[in-house]
């Protein structure tokens, strides 16, 4: 299918791996031209190389914590302006809630909402004038159903949804479509460092930590992030044009709800 997105501009956060390189492979298949960024320059470099020299689109590195004031500056002085933006961080570690402090609230919610929310404000009035733009923020599955180990990213997330179901039906009007992609476990670092948890906290392997977990999904497997990139370059695309301030679910199947 063709996007019809081909010679846009898009900026996809935290890229480097994971989910948030799969959607920026998927965004330069569809012939978009990136700014992508991470906080590593070495590992950022090799990534946009990669997807340029596959995809033949331009791509520009930027090594940046996004989370972070002068982060964000940096990128976004990088991009200019932007047709597409996908926004995106590491979660927040594991714990307990009777451990974690106002300090810890703080620093996850900078990450994971206020961030996002700030590059939506830079970006977005742009796509508002030029009467066109797409917004996809990475989330999690737990604003569907919260995972009681990473309340700190429950907490997050369920602001930042809170925020884009006001906001997207705000700016829709002016041919901007803004959505959630909540995944579900995927293949990447983060469900690495997960299975580590499960296997530390259970006196087992890895490996019989990761058959557990992928015991209660469906399809019994993990998702992959090119998978999750395709879902993510369809809502950037012009037939995505009338889905506004929606949560989709990507999770395998693992989360057992009607609606």
């Amino acid at each position: 299918m063709d996007l019809g997105i081909k010679g846009k501009r898009g900026l996809v956060c935290a890229a480097s791996k994971g989910l948030g390189r799969g959607c920026a492979e998927a965004l330069a298949e569809a012939g978009v031209n990136l700014v992508i960024n991470s906080r590593t320059e070495a590992d950022i470099t090799r990534t946009a190389k990669e997807i340029a020299d596959k995809y033949g689109v331009e791509v520009t590195p930027v090594a940046a914590d996004i989370t972070t004031d002068e982060g964000r500056e940096r990128v976004l002085a990088a991009t200019g302006e932007a047709d597409i933006l996908v926004t995106n961080a590491g979660g927040p570690p594991p714990g307990t809630w009777t451990d974690w402090s106002r300090k810890d609230f703080i620093k996850a919610i900078d990450a994971n909402m206020l961030s996002a929310i700030a590059l939506m404000q830079a970006l977005v009035p742009g796509m508002m004038e030029r009467d066109w733009g797409r917004v996809v923020n990475i989330t999690s599955q737990s604003v569907r159903s919260p995972i009681a180990v990473l309340g700190l990213s429950n907490t997050a997330r369920a602001g930042l949804t809170g925020f884009v179901a006001g906001m997207s039906r705000q700016v829709a009007g002016s041919g901007v479509c803004v959505n959630n992609i909540l995944p579900g476990i995927h293949a990447t670092a983060r469900a690495d460092s997960l299975d580590k948890g499960v296997a530390e906290k259970g006196g087992i392997s890895i490996d019989e930590a990761r058959k557990k977990r992928q015991s209660g999904i469906p399809t019994g497997a993990y998702g992959q992030p090119e998978d999750f990139g395709a879902t993510c370059a369809f809502l950037c695309s012009q037939q995505a044009r009338f889905i506004v301030g929606q949560n989709i679910l990507l999770d395998g199947g693992a989360l057992n709800v009607t609606v």
